[in-house]
């Protein structure tokens, strides 16, 4: 029997009558995981509400790709934005897992609205709060159902996600942790954990069991956690078991480190084995690396991203150590140039007096860019800059970092932005310092020209938000004009400005070229979607101006702790779902 309009608690407050009438506008129907419930560009001719299950929102990326935009959980209305909009889907929409829908007319909408227009306004507050940028502020959107899954018998998985229960606990977030026991509950009892639970744990070995194949059916995201001293198989999960996490690479690999083991496989192959989108490492047990995975499962877990901006950029430095003392965790770093080469300090598990100390010698102590040659491809060698880049992060793997970060640099040949997660991090970052006419590029393959990320993005907030759901400080040293007209009157010649400077101070051809190749660059960009931006005025200091360390470091500093004093608010946990404010009945399902 089909059940009746009234079922539904967002509209509990409409009358009898009305729900009666609408009735005959309602279809009952089921999707099954994988599906697609309508897709972006169709017309949109009604709202649907979602009785059990779960959906996932995507809208197409610019490299046709499937961007997530958020989850909609039972008891949620979807496609309400283009029906009263009149426009078509701004987006897909894909059932999680197999899930029934009512389906609701234009007319039997309209004659819920004129028997309660109030319906109207709850309806309003829920799209402004999808709409509301960043997305991550509707618990209910994000990530709920995780599967653990064990890729050995000696992983204890069940012990892995007790101590996640209790990182998440000291977040004031609650977790049920369900073992095989759960293979013979209907869907129903899923929905009610969702409901009750922050987060819901589905624990599993891999193997051909049914609870197995439920477990990767049900979840949001798929953990695969793996020993880094074993091997993995390929590939790593069944091809024959379907499962829409899979379908749009919600799978990362929890790679678990157990002191000194001997590492048996690289850890880009075991990310490559199940087509993992994120990697993660595990050191310990209760540790800081489980308290970030606790921080990324609440959605509370924190990106910092760094401009690219020359010798500016040692204010990263400053800003590092105020985040620091005020005790803000980093869950992934990265950033651009000179950006991307403090992200990386960070990435590398140093504490502020060795990032001081490192990028000291690396870059203030004598001119990395001392080494000039008559140009032909740049105005230096570059080698002075590759052996200290090699002197200070040697042979890391990106991927092997201790805190996850990437690096941006620009592909001249295919006139796109490069972003990089693996591979040998000096030769990451080389390619993002590259700036064209000083450093000669980085050379990649038959097809790949790199060099500085500034060329194209020197803030790449947008990169971190398509890999990172959590809050995001985002951290700006451009220079707004970033030239001096005065350098460039009656200038000596090459020569007379090595004798009259010495090879400590670059030439101003090093501005005009930095300028040059940044200038249509927009000044502005990201800085709208952070949630915390630290902005240093240093008026005198030019990019080119590498022995202003401690100048750059101190403004840093004082420009952090002031936008810290200003926003005692970032520290809060996320305001109340307005979805969840309205409608609490749904949050505690009968039985």
């Amino acid at each position: 029997m089909q059940p009746a309009l009234a079922e539904i608690p967002f509209l509990a407050n409409v009358a009898p009558a009305a729900l009666t009438e609408a009735e005959a506008e309602a279809t009952w129907f089921s999707v099954p995981a994988g599906w697609p419930l309508f897709r972006q560009g169709e017309a949109a001719e009604c709202v649907y509400f979602v009785m059990s299950g779960a959906l996932a929102a995507f809208r197409i990326g610019p490299n046709n790709e499937q961007i997530l935009l958020g989850y909609i959980r039972s008891g949620e209305p979807v496609g309400e934005m283009g029906l009263i909009a009149r426009a078509p889907h701004a987006g897909s929409v894909f059932a999680m897992r197999d899930s029934e829908i009512v389906r609701l007319s234009r007319k039997g909408f309209e004659i819920l609205i004129r028997a309660e227009p109030t319906l109207m306004e709850r309806m309003a507050r829920l799209m402004l709060s999808r709409a509301r940028e960043p997305q991550r502020v509707r618990p209910r959107a994000e990530p709920k159902v995780y599967a653990l899954i064990g890729t050995s018998p000696t992983i204890d998985l069940r012990l892995r996600a007790r101590t996640l229960q209790a990182a998440l606990a000291r977040l004031g977030k609650t977790a049920a942790i369900v073992g095989d026991e759960g293979a013979e509950m209907q869907s129903v009892w899923f929905d009610a954990l969702e409901h009750k639970h922050d987060a819901v744990f589905l624990i599993s070995p891999i193997a051909d069991t049914s609870w197995f194949r439920a477990c990767i059916r049900q979840a949001d995201r798929i953990w695969v956690l793996a020993r880094a001293d074993a091997r993995p198989s390929t590939p790593l999960l069944p091809e024959e078991d379907p499962s829409p996490a899979r379908q749009f690479r919600f799978v990362d690999v929890i790679l678990l480190h157990h002191g000194m083991d001997r590492q048996a496989a690289t850890t880009e192959e075991w990310r490559a084995a199940c087509d993992a989108a994120r990697l993660f490492h595990w050191r310990g047990l209760d540790d800081p690396d489980a308290a970030r995975l606790a921080r990324v499962v609440a959605g509370r877990s924190i990106g910092l991203v760094l401009s690219g901006g020359g010798a500016r950029a040692y204010a990263h430095i400053g800003v590092v150590r105020a985040l620091r003392e005020a005790g803000v965790p980093f869950d992934v770093v990265g950033g651009t140039s000179m950006g991307g080469i403090i992200a990386a300090c960070v990435a590398m598990g140093w504490d502020d007096e060795e990032i001081e100390v490192r990028i000291r010698k690396g870059f203030v102590e004598s001119n990395p860019l001392g080494d000039y040659v008559m140009p032909v491809v740049s105005l230096v060698r570059g080698k002075r800059v590759e052996d200290r880049l090699r002197e200070h992060f040697g042979e890391t793997l990106i991927e092997d970092l201790q805190v996850p970060f990437f690096c941006v640099s620009t592909n001249l040949a295919a006139g796109a932005t490069r972003v990089h997660r693996t591979g040998l991090l000096r030769q990451a970052l080389r390619a993002s310092i590259a700036l064209p006419g000083i450093l000669p590029p980085v050379v990649d393959g038959k097809n790949g020209l790199l060099v500085d990320g500034a060329v194209m993005k020197n803030f790449p907030v947008d990169i971190l938000k398509d890999m990172h759901r959590g809050q995001i400080i985002g951290v700006d040293v451009a220079q707004r004009q970033g030239i001096d007209p005065e350098d460039f009157m009656n200038p000596p010649g090459f020569f007379g400005w090595i004798a009259a400077h010495g090879l400590q101070s670059p030439p101003p051809i090093a501005s005009l070229l930095m300028r040059a190749a940044t200038l249509m660059v927009d000044p502005w960009e990201g800085r709208q979607g952070v949630d915390m931006l630290v902005a240093p005025d240093m008026p005198n200091v030019d990019l080119r101006d590498w022995k202003k360390f401690d100048e750059a470091v101190v403004a840093g500093y004082e420009e952090c702790v002031a936008v810290l004093k200003k926003q005692p608010e970032f520290f809060a946990p996320p305001p109340p779902d307005p979805f969840e404010e309205a409608n609490a009945e749904i949050l505690e399902p009968a039985g």
